[in-house]
């Protein structure tokens, strides 16, 4: 029974390594550039082939498509756009309207927020509330689809047990991202992402390592310094994600603010169902012996990726 339960954990580690891609949010862009003050013609820029078939842009009342060019008549590009399909095959659409005054405004439209309202002209009015409720989702969804991200965090689970110290760790790896994702995010801290993709695989080396030391090491002693390190360099992979979705010009804080906290709240669901697992199976002596493999499969996962990605700054 031990053997099996071991190979089912390494098994399914393997597929997180070969089939995962860390930081990814799968994006489809569109473009519409107005050409007249009725007329915009729009494309297809990212995700183009599969966001045709994937995805069929919901255009405001009034305006109707003519084969790549959009007519809205004398009212102009005003209403509801929205989009059909997104939060399926595509986490998010940006919309990025370019218009005659030279001025460009980007939507981003998700599955918990399908359609925007338009304006008319470059003066971007999204409310905050709209703006608030789209990045948090865009925050917790990162999180969950960010595999390098979670095996730390579980790495982590692994280091400190579910104990008082794992508050501590937990919040100062909060506090480090928060600082870094804000700073780069705003352009104040501004590094190559290779380099810190390759640091991020790094670090859940260290802490599966770290978890499998049985003497009192630096890591055991203090988890949170640890947690607070690693996490500064964790916050500029957020950003680098943050950067693809693009900030709004009004309401910028709030977008950054917001995309932090569906960050963290996807993070304390993934410690929630991690706890509520282990009290499910902590009656199963045999899971407790599943501790060491599992760690050493999160330790081969983030060896591949290192490999992969300290191969590819050096190529």
């Amino acid at each position: 029974m031990s053997r099996w339960w071991h190979k089912w954990f390494l098994a399914v580690l393997a597929l997180v390594a070969t089939t995962a891609s860390a930081h990814e949010i799968s994006m489809a862009e569109m473009e519409l550039r107005q050409a007249t003050p009725s007329e915009f013609v729009w494309q297809w820029t990212a995700g183009s082939r599969a966001g045709e078939s994937a995805l069929r842009p919901l255009w405001p009342e009034g305006c109707r498509d003519d084969a790549g060019v959009l007519r809205c008549g004398e009212g102009g590009l005003r209403g509801q756009l929205g989009m059909e399909g997104v939060g399926k095959r595509f986490s998010a659409v940006l919309v990025k309207v370019f218009w005659l005054d030279g001025q460009m405004r980007v939507y981003t439209l998700t599955g918990g927020q399908p359609s925007v309202q338009v304006f008319g002209s470059a003066d971007d009015q999204r409310g905050m509330g709209e703006i608030a409720t789209a990045y948090s989702l865009l925050g917790v969804e990162h999180i969950l689809a960010g595999f390098d991200h979670l095996l730390f965090v579980l790495g982590l689970l692994f280091l400190v047990g579910f104990n008082r110290r794992l508050v501590w760790t937990i919040t100062a790896f909060t506090l480090a991202h928060s600082v870094t994702l804000a700073l780069s995010a705003l352009g104040w801290l501004v590094l190559s992402p290779p380099p810190v993709e390759a640091t991020i695989a790094l670090s859940i080396m260290l802490v599966a390592g770290e978890a499998l030391n049985k003497e009192q090491t630096l890591s055991r002693r203090w988890p949170a310094l640890v947690a607070f390190l690693f996490g500064l360099i964790h916050g500029l992979g957020f950003a680098g994600a943050l950067k693809q979705i693009g900030l709004p010009d009004n309401h910028l804080a709030v977008a950054l603010v917001t995309f932090n906290v569906g960050v963290e709240l996807g993070q304390l669901l993934v410690v929630l169902a991690a706890w509520l697992l282990a009290m499910a199976l902590a009656r199963w002596p045999v899971m407790a012996r599943a501790r060491t493999p599992v760690l050493y499969g999160m330790g081969g996962i983030a060896a591949y990726w290192s490999i992969g990605r300290i191969a590819a700054i050096v190529a």
